[in-house]
């Protein structure tokens, strides 16, 4: 039997991306033979590394860049790779079954490398095509060619309730929305509560630097940069591979991030988190919280930023991951059939 295809964003430079691959990879791999369709684009790939090497500050830090880039590297070819396909050319990639397309921004038409590929609409696949917890970003309108690649989907579900709109908006059926792979099945990890905060991100506004420098300080505990230099903070650790950024999420006291993703480990984790939205990651921030109640993780001014670092998540929110968490399950149990 020819396994299930599993296309998304998974040679990014980037610890959600390359997670929630794996994760729903995982979960898929329970019930079927799963590969990542392993695209190949010359344009995006230097699009991304020089994203990856864009915050970079000292020759250090670009020493340290390309050690977490090598880093992903290896991580990726560890997972089950089909054969290398140009994206311009799906129709050479490996036969499979079903070709299931998602998570991440999958169908964000303005993402800087990665926008407007036809193949994220499952162009050039034979179907089945099934999308799993896509998103559109920050939106934009929906235009008919693109409407079209979608109606021809068996299956789609959203990650954000931005993106149910537009679907619903194009005329196409209400999708489910469903919870990010990293929450689906969230990478199995040693839990604890070291004396230390997870700082994710870059670009932070002053005001919640100072607010969350403050915070740690009163509770003596020191402020680690995963990914990105943070010069507020108290360590960097810049050349974090997947496998450590998983480990540091599990054992840090608190997150503080402007990352998508950050919000998502803390969740899949336990732990208080303080979020603050930049132009880019403004809408899914915004949805994210909403869909758990989480607003006021969402910080607008310094006392926020407190608040929610000390909070505990509380039962109520746990309580609408396990409710997410069956209705994700059951789409894919639906769409993927053993």
């Amino acid at each position: 039997m020819a396994p299930v295809g599993l296309l998304t964003f998974h040679r990014c430079v980037n610890y959600g991306s390359y997670w929630q691959a794996r994760c729903l990879l995982e979960w898929v791999g329970r019930r079927r033979r799963a590969v990542l369709l392993d695209h190949a684009s010359f344009a995006a790939r230097r699009a991304e590394l020089r994203c990856a090497l864009a915050p970079q500050q000292t020759h250090e830090d670009v020493r340290a860049h390309m050690r977490k880039i090598r880093g992903f590297r290896t991580a990726v070819e560890r997972l089950p790779l089909s054969a290398r396909f140009p994206l311009d050319a799906p129709e050479k990639a490996e036969q499979c079954d079903l070709i299931l397309i998602g998570s991440d921004e999958i169908f964000n038409l303005r993402h800087p490398w990665y926008g407007g590929v036809p193949a994220f609409f499952g162009e050039g696949f034979r179907p089945p095509r099934v999308a799993y917890a896509a998103s559109f970003g920050n939106g934009g309108a929906l235009d008919p060619p693109w409407r079209a690649r979608l109606a021809n989907f068996s299956a789609l579900s959203a990650r954000d309730l931005t993106s149910r709109k537009l679907l619903v908006q194009a005329g196409l059926p209400e999708p489910d929305i469903v919870l990010d792979p990293c929450l689906l099945n969230p990478p199995q990890a040693d839990v604890a509560a070291s004396p230390f905060v997870v700082v994710y991100g870059h670009g932070f506004p002053d005001w919640f630097a100072a607010a969350a420098s403050a915070w740690a300080r009163r509770r003596g505990f020191r402020l680690v940069s995963i990914g990105y230099r943070n010069a507020w903070t108290d360590e960097q650790r810049i050349d974090a591979d997947p496998e450590l950024f998983r480990a540091l999420m599990a054992s840090c006291a608190a997150v503080a991030t402007d990352f998508f993703h950050g919000c998502v480990f803390a969740l899949a984790y336990q732990k208080p988190f303080a979020c603050v939205a930049t132009s880019y990651r403004e809408t899914k921030l915004r949805d994210l919280c909403a869909l758990l109640g989480l607003e006021a993780r969402l910080a607008a001014a310094p006392g926020a930023v407190a608040e929610a670092l000390s909070a505990p998540l509380g039962v109520q929110v746990q309580d609408r991951l396990a409710g997410l968490r069956a209705t994700s399950e059951a789409f894919l149990t639906r769409a993927i059939p053993p």
